[in-house]
């Protein structure tokens, strides 16, 4: 893995390059005035009021306990306990983005998994709702987010698959053709790992060529990535979107990656967690601060 030092000379595309993919309505959001207060509460001797917190000497619960099986050896357990400090950041109100220790984690699962660090457009928030509006996607499959695109108005385009993965040569016919009065695609929404309904990895050759046409025609690729760590093949993991474009000497930031804990932890546990650009991230953080607040 690349050391942070080398990581930061990474070349990444500036913030205007991703105007074109963020809806007016998000450009016309504004940040919520109490919120975009909270970062004065680090300066020392700060007394804060903001948003009516709780005392934490007045939380009823005093610690939380958990017993946590090895996956390892399935017959061992560990006992967790949260208590003191980091049982009151679990319980106050927090940043929109999450919890501060919890995305330093994250940060550093990026960083050890997919060799990405925040000062390189490797930012994280977590999220449970989220909404990206774009006028025009490029869909191949994940049949529970179309739904949710239909409602945002999106523009629907299935692009065909196989064994591999999207079928890259396809897909460049199709944008080579695509006419002039039509606006182009904004995205293409992928999984990568174990595609459901198909159960398709795409090849490390698959995706470097879907890489290499999302630069050539300009559209960021939304690399939702539920089942990453349940990968079983026989052959070593391919690498994913998100390593890849860091990894080829181009710009960064054409990559915008989607975790989720409900695969690996429980299934009713819907929270997950997005990194990738910050002009992304932020809007995505922007609009969820007056919608549900992000998860705290």
């Amino acid at each position: 893995m690349a050391s942070k030092s080398s990581a930061a000379k990474r070349e990444i595309l500036s913030a205007s390059y991703y105007e074109p993919f963020i809806s007016d309505a998000s450009k016309s959001q504004k940040p919520d005035l109490i919120r975009g207060l909270l970062p004065l509460e680090s300066i020392p001797g700060m007394i804060s009021i903001l948003m009516g917190k709780p005392a934490p000497q007045t939380f009823p619960v005093t610690s939380i306990s958990v017993n946590v099986r090895s996956p390892f050896d399935p017959t061992k357990e560990t006992q967790l306990t949260i208590k003191d400090e980091a049982l009151v950041e679990a319980l106050q109100y927090t940043a929109t983005k999450g919890i501060s220790s919890l995305l330093n984690w994250v940060d550093r699962l990026q960083q050890i998994y997919h060799n990405r660090y925040s000062g390189d457009e490797g930012r994280s928030t977590l999220y449970s709702i989220l909404e990206i509006p774009y006028s025009s996607k490029l869909l191949y499959m994940g049949e529970g987010v179309i739904p949710i695109l239909q409602a945002l108005k999106c523009e629907l385009v299935e692009i065909s698959t196989d064994a591999e993965g999207v079928r890259t040569a396809d897909l460049r016919s199709m944008l080579e053709s695509w006419p002039e009065s039509r606006p182009r695609p904004r995205a293409i929404y992928t999984v990568p790992y174990g595609c459901n309904p198909s159960g398709t990895t795409a090849s490390l050759e698959r995706r470097k060529e879907l890489l290499s046409l999302a630069r050539q025609y300009h559209f960021l690729i939304l690399e939702d990535d539920p089942y990453y760590y349940l990968y079983y093949g026989e052959q070593e993991r391919p690498p994913s979107y998100f390593k890849l474009e860091a990894e080829d000497g181009h710009p960064v930031g054409q990559v915008l990656r989607f975790d989720s804990l409900s695969k690996i932890l429980s299934a009713g546990l819907r929270i997950g967690f997005v990194s990738g650009p910050s002009r992304i991230v932020d809007a995505i953080a922007l609009h969820t601060s007056s919608a549900n607040l992000q998860t705290s």
